[in-house]
């Protein structure tokens, strides 16, 4: 093979993602800071609603248990916003450029974050679980229904990093970014993460009943504490499944208009 043929020698789809997903968890680890706080951050709202607000809410002492599952989805809707603005680092600071003119998948950067941020979300979950343990938190669940939250945890934070994704390639720069990424953090706050949707105005529970975190939330809270779940399962599927489509087919779109089609 001469040296001409070697160069147009185009890796498999396999082995370029490979590479940026190792590239991915190189970056994560050297960022130290937005890591630490991805995790310290849910821990430190766990111990707050435990130990300062965990007494009005429940005087019997049993509002660990409630808490836990919606800290669980806050630190993945933590974790996954960080993907935001590494995608729009990537964007903004020409290396998008430079991998168009490799013979390789330059959209596989973009598979990079989102794999090192789910596998860096779920090691931040599994923190958080291990700390609301420390705290009191104890779990009636058998080994299957603890795989089965572990399966709908994975496919929330798919879904959400995949859409961060999609707004960081979006975004004109990594501080708009993080902007429109913090918005969305919002949304387990006007869930059943802290409080049941019961103790809500009408009118707030009715946006907090309809949203994709509440049902996500119930789900994972009657797996773990053998509360009914009624149909919450199916609608967390259907609402991870639909938000995992449309913001596959935005990345898609996006990346092709702003980094060209290989």
């Amino acid at each position: 093979m001469t040296p001409a043929q070697m160069t147009e020698v185009k890796p498999t789809y396999l082995t370029t993602n490979a590479v940026f997903i190792g590239r991915s968890i190189r970056l994560s680890l050297r960022n130290t800071e937005a890591l630490v706080m991805a995790i310290v951050l849910p821990v430190m709202l766990m111990l707050m609603f435990t130990y300062v607000f965990g007494g009005a809410i429940d005087p019997g002492g049993d509002y660990v248990v409630y808490v836990v599952p919606g800290i669980i989805l806050l630190c993945a809707g933590f974790g996954s916003s960080s993907t935001a603005v590494s995608v729009a680092e990537d964007m903004t600071n020409g290396i998008i450029d430079r991998f168009r003119t490799m013979p390789i998948h330059s959209v596989s950067v973009i598979t990079g974050h989102i794999v090192a941020s789910l596998a860096r979300n779920l090691v931040a979950t599994g923190i958080v679980i291990g700390v609301g343990h420390l705290v009191g938190y104890r779990s009636s669940a058998s080994a299957g229904e603890w795989l089965a939250a572990l399966g709908v945890i994975t496919l929330f934070i798919l879904a959400f990093t995949v859409l961060f994704a999609a707004i960081g390639l979006s975004s004109g720069n990594p501080s708009a970014a993080s902007g429109y990424g913090f918005a969305l953090l919002f949304l387990p706050y006007l869930s059943s993460a802290f409080v049941p949707t019961e103790t809500m105005p009408t009118w707030l529970r009715g946006v907090a009943e309809h949203q994709p975190i509440t049902p996500v939330i119930e789900t994972i809270r009657g797996l773990l504490n053998g509360t009914p779940i009624h149909n919450n399962g199916w609608l967390a599927l259907a609402w991870c499944l639909g938000l995992l489509a449309i913001a596959f087919i935005w990345c898609n779109l996006v990346f092709k208009r702003k980094a060209g089609r290989r």
